[in-house]
């Protein structure tokens, strides 16, 4: 009889460990499947909505997203995806949805599927391909679906309906042209990923030319003149003959050794006398030794494309005027920060903690800088300002700093301020009346939309909304809070 040794009880248990960990995730993946039936469900109602009301179709599309990404705690375009995922499989592919509600397949691979097949429903929709052509799809994609990851996933899938769907790589090309945008998302720690979705061609062009661009700063720095601050001449060197009295014992040292006589009974002390030149002299204490450009060919190249998307103008294709816009961010520091009393973290509005020597370099560079006072919670009271309409203004911008329907992240610089009250109905013009809301969000409470579809916003004297669903259900939004450090 074979004895068990710890070495075979370490390896059943790691096995056991993995095989729940698998069999968490598969029941995850059903979960998942079981949230996009009642999605299903949703829709139908939301479709006899619109056959009762067809004017508000789109008013009505919209309060159910909203509805639900308030109640989940998630972006509008997060549920968005999922209830385009959910109408997809119930209508187009049932043997996806089959496996989806077994676990086979997670919720990212049919997100993929779903995705490819749009490749195909065009293609039956003009009539290219019969109706049959989506089951060949969706045979031949969820078979590798079963076995491989999400991601290897999508690139079998796409080729897939490239090929029944008769689609030849020029054409998706030109199709896919279409969908170039440019999205910024947050890494933390005060970092940003800016993503460009581009033409390939043009893609490797810009990386190539940043790389060009990267290799000659390394090679060439250490060949230029170091950047230093301009001299100030009146500075601490600096002596007006008046400041001395003939008695003083330092009187005849200034004028007869290292004085530089200027205009008017002026002079300077000689900042070398006694000293060892620096000019002539490499051990000299006076030399400044700076560090030397160390940065990598990555940090390099993103300098760089900072550098020229900033301050590049742009070519006249573009259209005319373009060279007159400049990048807009809105930034709060403190005053104790601003001046070098202090290193606290400024903050970057809508975004998050910015260091404090950044904000102190774009304070002197811009002079569009507004006092704000805070009161002890963190919340913004007034603003130094003159004039009413402006200063409100300025206020809500930094107060909201975004949309103020929950889970928003719209920056405030791309919309208009909002009566919470409608204006229309006697709602006034006055700060715990106005709020910032992105065009979306602000049409859910628009007087035209049927009671039934529409949402309603109250807010307090601190600035926080409560919006009410068509539901009934409540949703707060507190405006945000400005980190106080003590």
């Amino acid at each position: 009889m074979t004895t068990r040794t710890d070495l075979d009880l370490d390896l059943e248990e790691r096995c056991r460990l993995l095989d729940e960990w698998v069999e968490v995730r598969r029941r995850i993946a059903a979960l998942e499947a079981q949230a996009s039936e009642l999605l299903v469900q949703r829709i139908a109602v939301r479709e006899a909505d619109v056959v009762e009301s067809p004017f508000h179709r789109d008013a009505i599309q919209r309060s159910m997203i909203a509805e639900y990404a308030a109640a989940g705690r998630l972006s509008t375009g997060s549920v968005e995806y999922s209830f385009t995922d959910a109408r997809t499989l119930s209508r187009a592919l049932p043997a996806t949805r089959a496996a989806f509600a077994t676990g086979v397949i997670s919720v990212a691979h049919v997100r993929e599927i779903v995705r490819a097949s749009m490749i195909v429903s065009e293609a039956i929709d003009d009539g290219t391909v019969s109706a049959d052509t989506m089951g060949l799809y969706e045979a031949a994609v969820l078979v590798f679906a079963e076995r491989e990851t999400a991601a290897r996933t999508k690139a079998h899938a796409r080729q897939v309906a490239a090929t029944v769907a008769g689609v030849t790589l020029v054409a998706r090309q030109r199709k896919a042209v279409e969908e170039r945008c440019v999205q910024v998302r947050s890494v933390g720690d005060g970092l940003a990923l800016l993503s460009a979705v581009l033409p390939e061609w043009i893609a490797e062009g810009i990386l190539d030319r940043l790389t060009q661009m990267a290799r000659e700063i390394i090679r060439t720095r250490d060949e230029g003149d170091p950047y230093l601050p301009p001299h100030d001449d009146g500075g601490e060197g600096f002596r007006d003959l008046r400041d001395f009295s003939p008695e003083d014992p330092e009187y005849d040292a200034y004028v007869t050794s290292g004085v530089i006589f200027g205009e008017s009974d002026t002079f300077t002390t000689d900042p070398l006398t006694g000293r060892r030149d620096p000019m002539t002299d490499p051990t000299s204490p006076d030399i400044e030794h700076l560090e030397n450009d160390r940065r990598t060919i990555d940090q390099i190249r993103a300098d760089v494309l900072a550098d020229l998307l900033l301050a590049a103008t742009p070519s006249p294709e573009n259209g005319s005027g373009l060279e007159n816009i400049r990048a807009r961010i809105q930034v709060t520091v403190a005053a104790t920060t601003l001046t070098g009393d202090d290193d606290h973290p400024a903050e970057l509005d809508g975004h998050g903690p910015l260091a404090p020597e950044i904000a102190r370099c774009l304070a002197g560079y811009n002079t569009g800088w507004t006092r704000l006072f805070l009161d002890p919670s963190g919340l913004i009271v007034e603003t130094d300002t003159y004039t009413p309409t402006e200063s409100m203004r300025r206020f809500l911008r930094a107060r909201d700093q975004h949309c103020r329907f929950p889970g928003c992240r719209m920056p405030t610089h791309r919309f208009d301020i909002d009566h919470t009250h409608d204006h229309a109905r006697g709602g006034r013009t006055r700060i715990d009346n106005l709020s910032h809301l992105c065009r979306r969000h602000h049409t859910l409470k628009h007087p035209d939309i049927h009671d039934r579809h529409r949402w309603t916003a109250h807010q307090q004297p601190d600035g926080t909304i409560t919006w009410t669903s068509p539901l009934g259900r409540t949703y707060t939004d507190p405006p945000p809070r400005r980190v106080m450090f003590v």
